[in-house]
């Protein structure tokens, strides 16, 4: 079957809906989501029942790079600053030099065991080097698993920072199989070009974003969801375009975003966390479509030995060596190295080489793929259990306990507070979301002239504005009088209560 423009929708909704009901019945029994989608492409495709015939690299890279940018996005949105401070250089260890030493390793490897010239082996181990976030803690929500110490936010660090230097070095040694009279002396400058630019127009970006999101009047709420997206397609494209690393940006500009008060916060991060999903679907629906199964078979001989270093040496070395200087028990470590799930961003960088005319690039695509799977089916479903083994895991009570936390420190608040805006107050007519209040507390409804308003962001305060606060404790509701600059004739600030 041909995709046309009459058929293209009918048969992408009918996918959608087959990967939703497969990802519902992989949390069941704990197998990746990114296995099932990609197998439903796969089976849609030529060498399927489907029978769609799909050969385009070049699409399905445009596809993928639209949906990275989204995937990034929304990682970095949710990503807590005060929950990864305490390990950001862990992190950026992890997502730097334990990336080019899993890519140098398996391409030294690579080159020793095959056919294949120094360059190409490194280009292999480039691609593969890099963890897929998603089908990582797939997984871990399915089997609601909670682990010890601060092993999620490393593992949420890495597998979200650490796709950037793939990319370079994908990049880098693209181009150096393609022309091998390349040095150092090209190759040096343009990798640290990638790097600083990616991380200053990151930041650059996150805060020219929030000031337009905050300072700019739309008349729909939703506008603003039009808004957030124009300015990661911008972050990226525009980075890319003076030879900046575009992921780096746009994860750099979510993460700044995503630590400051914005208008309709709560929204964007829902919307944005649908579309991360959205794009996961379509992207490993189109690997899938991509892959001709027939061409796998040839590889996987080799491409089960090149899996087994990856997970078993290559993996494990990155890890150790990467966290010496950090006090990390062997432990963890050892769980760190086991979560080095590959998954759909080594495929899509696959693609590179393929369009670049790379000698062996169909090849290398066929490997990629069939180490990611393995990876996945490997690695992906005994997380749970290797977990368990390294006593990782949480006991029942504290699991439950921690989980119901996370879940209702947003919404759940125990005092109600009514305070009243002076008519002589200096922040008449600032809006909400430049007052700084505590994230702790909410501003629940206002009675203004007689008439109760919700609150958004953008709404002004005016004089006798009486505010409903909601607050965990005394502690913030202190802090709400303090960004008020109202006297606090409630309770002492210093209150042991």
């Amino acid at each position: 079957m041909n995709l046309t423009t009459e058929n293209i929708l009918l048969i992408g909704s009918i996918l959608l809906f087959i990967s939703l009901f497969a990802g519902k019945t992989s949390y069941k029994f704990g197998v990746p989501v990114l296995i099932l989608f990609i197998s439903i492409g796969m089976l849609a495709g030529s060498d399927g029942i489907g029978g769609i015939i799909f050969d385009n690299p070049k699409t399905t890279q445009f596809i993928g790079i639209v949906a990275l940018n989204f995937i990034l996005f929304s990682g970095g949105l949710d990503t807590d600053w005060n929950s990864i401070k305490p390990i950001v250089w862990q992190g950026i260890t992890l997502s730097t030099l334990g990336v080019m030493l899993t890519a140098f390793s398996v391409g030294f490897f690579v080159w020793a065991i095959t056919d294949f010239t120094l360059f190409e082996g490194l280009l292999l181990g480039s691609i593969v080097s890099s963890t897929d976030s998603a089908a990582v803690f797939s997984i871990l929500r399915s089997k609601k698993l909670a682990l010890k110490g601060n092993l999620r936010p490393t593992l949420e660090l890495e597998s979200g920072s650490n796709d950037p230097m793939a990319y370079i070095l994908t990049i880098v040694f693209t181009g150096l199989v393609i022309n091998q009279d390349s040095g150092l002396t090209t190759i040096i400058p343009m990798f640290l070009r990638q790097l600083l630019l990616g991380t200053l127009l990151g930041f650059v970006f996150g805060k020219i974003g929030a000031f337009v999101i905050n300072k700019i009047k739309l008349d729909y709420e939703g506008l603003y969801i039009v808004l957030v997206i124009a300015l990661m397609f911008f972050s990226f494209s525009a980075t890319d375009f003076i030879g900046g690393n575009g992921f780096l940006a746009v994860y750099l500009c979510a993460i700044y975003l995503g630590n400051q008060e914005l208008i309709h916060k709560k929204k964007i991060l829902k919307s944005f966390d649908s579309f991360a999903w959205l794009m996961q679907i379509i992207l490993f629906l189109t690997l899938g479509l991509l892959v001709f199964p027939g061409q796998i078979i040839p590889v996987m001989g080799i491409g089960l030995i090149i899996s087994l270093f990856l997970i078993v040496i290559a993996r494990p070395l990155s890890v150790f060596i990467s966290l010496i200087p950090f006090k990390v028990k062997i432990r963890g470590k050892l769980f760190i190295s086991w979560v080095g799930l590959r998954g759909a961003v080594p495929i899509v960088f696959a693609t590179y080489p393929l369009l670049a005319g790379a000698g062996k690039a169909n090849m290398i695509f066929n490997l990629v793929f069939f180490i990611s799977i393995t990876s996945v089916l490997i690695q992906g479903t005994t997380l749970p259990t290797i977990a368990k083994w390294l006593h990782l895991t949480l006991p029942l009570k504290l699991k439950q306990r921690t989980l119901a936390d996370l879940e209702l420190s947003d919404s759940l608040k125990s005092l109600l507070t009514e305070i009243v805006i002076p008519e002589t107050s200096p922040l008449i007519g600032r809006q909400i979301v430049q007052l700084g209040l505590p994230k702790t507390t909410l501003i629940s409804f206002i009675l203004r002239n007689n008439k109760y308003i919700t609150p958004t962001g953008s709404t002004t305060l005016t004089g006798n504005d009486k505010l409903f606060v909601l607050s965990e404790n005394k502690d913030s509701l202190s802090k709400v009088f303090e960004c008020l600059e109202i006297k606090n004739t409630l309770f002492p600030v210093d209150d042991p209560a």
